[in-house]
């Protein structure tokens, strides 16, 4: 018996050193996202299909608590799954950066659920809110090319008729199961948790580009989005088994001590794994030449679902990179990922921008295409800090204007997405061409998408986005990587470009408005339809006798009547909130620019 009791002595101090130690405030973000996640799932098993709408609020509200859940953790860092003897090594780790990436994805994913709302409730329709003669009387059944008519669209399996509507247990489940490895990501501390992290964000994404069912563009788009990920996990588990195999350690702190004292036999090895590991993130991070995937994907799956990975999708990849290369790998900086970050950047956001420019007015789904290769343009911009971090003697400080930078893109990115929405619900072909003459009907909503395309462009009155790129441009010549700086100064002349011919667009008459009925009633609809584009961008105001409470969108009749289409209120507030923020950070561009100066990482 004595000698049993001596025994458990001599291995309770081994046994009490396996454990883990939990902070639950420090992983509540994560947590309540994925209790909403199950408890959605659950309701939907219950819920009568009639009521199935209940569980878009139950998300919503279930992703503004975990938001909540951020403001007790703004007092200091907490740490949660530490090594016992070892405080300093944990697995999670609930610093600045953490928090600002993770208010970044969690409120992208509550703006994705609020555009979300109206999008599974439009399915329902077989052509949308549009009934089928609104849609010929404005002309979407005479389009030619990629969708020549909705019979033609019908027979190939991907126009509206075809596709069945959006599940909606199914759609709430798995967006909130992506949010919840979101936001799991930017807080893991250690190689294993990155990963998991990282699938658990991106598996639910695959299933939500192609929940579109009975619709073959979306499952073209999901197969080539699943294969691209696949790729880039397969890739990125490569490199961390090599760097595994030659520190013997999956935190990122140990790992950066290791690596100094790698043995010369396995120094080939790590630096292989460190060149993995980047390329891994780089597909997920859309860089070039890893970005093949992105336009098609955008195209393929529901706008709010494009809107998503456009914003919560790149700070997934993005803050994966960050951690890897600045926490684990800072000694590699110089030699590995420093140049290689510098031309991914380059090539990133010039091929992003040339792409963009060429995108035809009249071609099917054209704004969301140049909203997409626009998306990998500004991936560019962002690469650029943290390409000038490994030049730098801060390089975790100089990743803040990365995330400055991100704040911004994400605010106008989203409200850009939100007014594509709001129009696609009667022009669903979302042709950049639908944008013109915007302002004669819909002014408010036209001024708004103006200063969305401006501050991506970094033009005033877009403040915010002028600042962010000021930034970003600084942290380069800082760096002594003035070749980048040039390069980044003329994609920002290229997107100007694109940018303002949109914008222009906007203003611009009504192609044929003189002579034609159908044209008379679209003008006719100006001064009815400017209250409905006021109270979508969350003035109040109303929109004629039957869309008092809402925005409503002007249809052209066949005999110059107009219908107009109430605007529902998670949409209207969706682009209210983004135009309003979007003003607030110009106003105020500080807000978000003193992360630039900040240190995010400890302390």
């Amino acid at each position: 018996m004595t000698a049993q009791l001596a025994a458990s002595a001599e291995y309770l101090p081994q046994a009490q050193s396996a454990v883990q130690s939990i902070d639950w405030l420090a992983v509540a973000p994560p947590t309540v996202t994925a209790l909403v996640a199950l408890g959605v799932l659950l309701a939907d098993l219950f819920l009568p299909p009639a009521r199935k709408a209940l569980l878009g609020w139950l998300s919503v509200a279930g992703l503004a608590l975990a938001l909540l859940s951020l403001l007790p953790l703004l007092d200091g860092d907490r740490e949660a799954f530490c090594l016992q003897g070892k405080a300093e090594v944990c697995s999670y780790t609930a610093d600045r950066f953490t928090l600002v990436v993770q208010l970044l994805v969690l409120g992208g994913a509550l703006f994705t659920a609020l555009l979300s709302m109206t999008a599974i409730r439009d399915s329902k329709t077989p052509a949308g809110p549009a009934t089928a003669g609104e849609l010929a009387a404005t002309g979407e059944g005479a389009v030619t090319g990629d969708a020549a008519t909705a019979g033609e669209r019908a027979a190939r399996g991907d126009g509206a008729a075809a596709a069945q509507p959006l599940p909606a247990g199914e759609f709430w489940f798995l967006l909130l199961c992506s949010a919840a490895g979101a936001a799991l990501l930017p807080a893991s501390r250690d190689l294993a948790t990155l990963v998991v992290a990282l699938e658990v964000a991106s598996l639910p994404a695959f299933a939500l580009v192609g929940l579109r069912r009975g619709e073959a563009r979306s499952a073209e788009a999901a197969l080539k989005f699943f294969l691209s990920s696949v790729t880039a996990t397969a890739v990125t588990l490569l490199g961390v088994s090599f760097v595994y195999a030659a520190t013997g350690s999956l935190f990122l702190t140990e790992i950066a001590e290791e690596v100094t004292h790698v043995d010369g036999q396995l120094q080939t090895l790590v630096e292989t794994g460190v060149v993995l590991t980047l390329v891994g993130f780089a597909f997920k991070t859309a860089a070039a030449p890893f970005h093949f995937w992105v336009p098609d994907t955008y195209v393929g799956a529901p706008l709010p679902v494009a809107a998503y990975l456009s914003v919560v999708g790149k700070a997934v990849g993005f803050s994966g990179l960050i951690l890897v290369t600045v926490l684990a790998f800072p000694s590699y900086g110089k030699d590995i990922w420093g140049p290689a970050l510098a031309v991914l950047a380059a090539l990133t956001m010039t091929v992003g921008n040339v792409a963009a420019l060429r995108q035809g007015a009249d071609r099917a789904f054209s704004a969301v295409r140049l909203l997409a290769w626009s998306s990998i343009g500004q991936a560019g911009y962002l690469l650029v800090p943290l390409a000038a971090a490994a030049y730098t003697d801060d390089g975790p400080r100089t990743i803040g204007s990365t995330l400055a930078y991100a704040l911004m893109y994400a605010v106008v990115n989203l409200g850009a997405f939100a007014v594509a929405a709001l129009l696609a619900r009667t022009k669903p072909l979302a042709r950049i061409a639908d944008f013109r003459a915007l302002y004669a009907a819909r002014p408010v909503t036209a001024l708004v998408f103006a200063f969305f395309l401006l501050c991506l462009a970094g033009l005033p009155p877009g403040i915010i986005g002028l600042f962010a790129k000021v930034t970003v441009f600084a942290t380069a010549v800082d760096a002594g990587l003035g070749w980048l700086a040039v390069v980044m100064a003329a994609n920002v002349v290229i997107a100007l470009v694109y940018y303002l011919r949109w914008t222009a667009l906007l203003f611009r008459s009504a192609e044929g408005a003189e002579g034609t009925e159908g044209a008379e009633g679209v003008a006719g609809a100006g001064t009815g339809a400017a209250g409905a584009g006021a109270a979508a961008a969350g003035s109040g105001e109303g929109a004629g006798a039957g869309a008092g409470a809402g925005a409503g969108v002007a249809v052209g009749g066949s005999a110059g009547g107009v219908a107009v289409l109430p605007v529902p209120v998670p949409l209207k507030v969706a682009v209210s909130l983004t135009a309003v923020v979007g003003v607030v950070l110009s106003g105020a561009p500080q807000m978000v620019l003193r992360f630039a100066d900040m240190g995010l990482f400890g302390g």
